[in-house]
This record gives C-alpha cells, sequence and structure tokens, in this order.
C-alpha cells in the first residue's frame, strides 16, 4: 500500500510552527498573522514602533513564502512561515499566546478558530477603510476582543450591530489606519511626484467581484481612454489576478503594445498613485486611501454594490464607501462612459478645491493622522503589563 506523500513545503511549515510553539513564553507576548505579503503594510509601523522604539520581541506568522519580513534583519522580530493549508488551523486552535494581531476577518466564522489551549487576546486591524456591515460579511469581526478602528464610522457601526443583535462588547481602540500614514510619508517625500507629462494619466483601481468595473467594463473603460489621449494604468485588486485571469490575460494582449497603457502587477508598488491624475474605481477602499493620501479626486463607475451582508441595511447607517463617493470625486453610470472625459477634467481642473474637500473629510473620518502606531503600541503594552499582574 502507498503511502500518502508529504510534501517539502509542507514538510517546511510543520517544522517550522514547531519552532513557534517550542519558543519561550516570553517571546509570544504579541503576534502578528499576515496572510500574505500584501497585508504586510498594515503592520509595518506598529512593529517597528514595537521593535524599534520599545525593544519589545514580537513574533511574525505569515502564509506567504515571499513575505518580506521573513528577510527582515531585525533581531526583535522572529519570523515563521505556515502556509495557509492544515498547518496554519494547527497554529490557530493550538495557539499559546497573550495577543493575536490580524488583519484577517472571519475568525470563527470558517476554519480559522480561537485557540482552544489558551486565552489569547484576538486584535483586528482593518485592511481597509470601508465601513463593517456591508463589504464584510455578518459576523466578521464577532470573533475578535479588541478592534482597532479606522475612525468614528467604525465605532458607531460596531456599537450598533452589538446592541441590534445583543453581541458581547469588544473593546474598540481609537486607532487609525497605518497603511494611510505610510503613503502619506512617502507622498512627502516620494521625488516623482513632480514628473511633467504632456497628458494626463489615469488609474484605474477597482475592487474584484463578479460584477466588478474590471469584469464588466474594463476593456470598454480602458479603450475609452486611450482614445480620449489618457495614459492608463490599470492596477487589479490581488483577487482579481486569482479570480478574473482569463480577463486581465485578454487586455494585456490587447493593449501590451500601446506605449500609453501599463498593467501594474504589484501592489505594493504606489509609484502609479504618485504618477496619475485621477483614480477610476468602483467600491474599492483603495480610492479612499488615494483620495486620503495624495488628495487627488476619484471618479466612480456606479457598478452594483459590493454587498456581502445581505442584512446590511437593518443598520441603518448608509456604508462610508457609498457616503463619501461625492465628497472626494464624482460619479458616472458604467452607461455613460462617453462621458468619462469631461468628468476627469471637470474634477481635475478643479484641483485646488478638490483638495480642500478632501483635507476636512480626511479629519473628519480618521483617527490620529500620521500618529496611528503611537496610539496602538500604547494598548498592546498596557495589555500586556495587565496580563502579566494577572
Amino acid at each position: 500500500m502507498k503511502l500518502p506523500s508529504i510534501s517539502l513545503n509542507s514538510l517546511q511549515e510543520w517544522k517550522e510552527l514547531k519552532r513557534f510553539q517550542e519558543l519561550d513564553e516570553k517571546n509570544k507576548s504579541i503576534v502578528f498573522y499576515s496572510e500574505n505579503e500584501f497585508y504586510t503594510v498594515h503592520f509595518e509601523k506598529l512593529i517597528k514602533e514595537l521593535t524599534n522604539i520599545h525593544h519589545l520581541t514580537i513574533c511574525y506568522v505569515t502564509s506567504s513564502k515571499t513575505d518580506p519580513i521573513l528577510n527582515s534583519d531585525n533581531d526583535k522580530i522572529l519570523s515563521f512561515y505556515i502556509g495557509d493549508g492544515i498547518t496554519r488551523t494547527n497554529f490557530f486552535i493550538n495557539l499559546k499566546a497573550d495577543i493575536l494581531v490580524m488583519t484577517m476577518p472571519d475568525l470563527e466564522t470558517f476554519h480559522i478558530k480561537r485557540s482552544k489551549v489558551h486565552n489569547v487576546q484576538y486584535v483586528y486591524i482593518f485592511h481597509s477603510m470601508v465601513s463593517t456591515h456591508m463589504i464584510y460579511r455578518k459576523n466578521a469581526f464577532n470573533g475578535f476582543d479588541t478592534i482597532f478602528c479606522v475612525g468614528k464610522h467604525h465605532i458607531n457601526e460596531i456599537h450598533k450591530n452589538e446592541k441590534k443583535y445583543a453581541l458581547p462588547a469588544k473593546k474598540l481602540i481609537e486607532f487609525g489606519y497605518g497603511k494611510l500614514d505610510q503613503l502619506v510619508d512617502e507622498a512627502n517625500n516620494k521625488k516623482i511626484k513632480s514628473v511633467k507629462k504632456n497628458n494626463r494619466t489615469i488609474l484605474i483601481a477597482p475592487s474584484w467581484s463578479i460584477d466588478g468595473l474590471i469584469e464588466t467594463k474594463g476593456d470598454e473603460l480602458i479603450q475609452t481612454l486611450l482614445d480620449s489621449g489618457y495614459n492608463v494604468i490599470l492596477r487589479p485588486h490581488p483577487m482579481t489576478y486569482k479570480k478574473s485571469q482569463k480577463i486581465i490575460k485578454k487586455i494585456e494582449k490587447k493593449f501590451q503594445n500601446n506605449r500609453h497603457f501599463e498593467l501594474e502587477q504589484d501592489i505594493r508598488n504606489s509609484n502609479s498613485f504618485f504618477l496619475s491624475d485621477c483614480m477610476i474605481s468602483d467600491w474599492s477602499g483603495a480610492a479612499i486611501e488615494y483620495a486620503f493620501a495624495f488628495e487627488k479626486p476619484v471618479l466612480y463607475v456606479d457598478t452594483p454594490k459590493k454587498v456581502n451582508n445581505s442584512d446590511y441595511k437593518n443598520l441603518e447607517i448608509i456604508p462610508i464607501e457609498e457616503k463619501i463617493r461625492t465628497q472626494i470625486g464624482a460619479i458616472i453610470s458604467p452607461l455613460e462612459l462617453s462621458n468619462l472625459s469631461s468628468k476627469i477634467e471637470s474634477l481635475c481642473l478643479n484641483n485646488d478645491q478638490n483638495k480642500k474637500k478632501i483635507e476636512a473629510i480626511r479629519e473628519e473620518t480618521v483617527f490620529n493622522l500620521g500618529k496611528s502606531e503611537k496610539h496602538g503600541v500604547k494598548y498592546l503594552l498596557e495589555s500586556i503589563t495587565k496580563k502579566n499582574e494577572e
């Protein structure tokens, strides 16, 4: 009888898990878990503050072999690769740590569960500034003890959801958005933002869904922009590369020889944010990041809403990703793409006015701009101190 083979990858993942589990408990007080390298940015400033300023040793566990933190030379970061299969499932249910910080929602909803062997505090950090009740699943945050909130909208939504469905109250921390802080830092320091161009550059950066912008109007949208004399950068969502590969390949084949078209495949690279004059999006949280970090307008193509919670209207709160669209840009029907150019020019010509509006909205929307990591670390350290005193 032939025994099932164990892949080298699986063997490596189990070895890494064992190495993590054998660590001294004092080095597992704060553990970060990352789904893949695209989410690293949400932890970076927090980790630097903990390790470089407070000299604390932390653990960083990732499901991505190409996560850059695996190669960090920071000796205060103990990193581990566990993949996204059975080793990861085992990591979660047998976790012994004081705090686990993660950006992956739906804890306890599917196969990723809370620890069965230790009283771990689970802290959620948002990987988008959008609201909690439409794009996310209904129970996306119920498995967490603590939520690092981006702004007042998150606190209001979570409080109302807890009250409506008689849920245990979570600790809601006025945190902010680390990725935005990092983008603002880059915007202030980046040299390429002063590049001169003859034509405007338009960045297309939508979310992924079956009836999303790329899936339904991608080809037509790009062609219309190129025909209007714009430079076009297409920046698909990581899930689009996974779920809509055929569409991306078709677009790439059609436009690859056009020198005014560029397909951006590494979303960790933010150059397109600097080079562009305006973003075209649908329901993507990246649109809010773009507007708030670079004070540039967004043109929203009004595709169907991205709804993963059919009961979202029960909260009677308009999601911020819907409410904010006319405040940081404008909306166009997918049936009116022939009017793209006039909409874009109207937004870009009122640049100074747009900047003032965006600055005001950003101030109202986001906690602790430029210093979110200070507030996050303060809470984490206080939690560890309290735990040690018990």
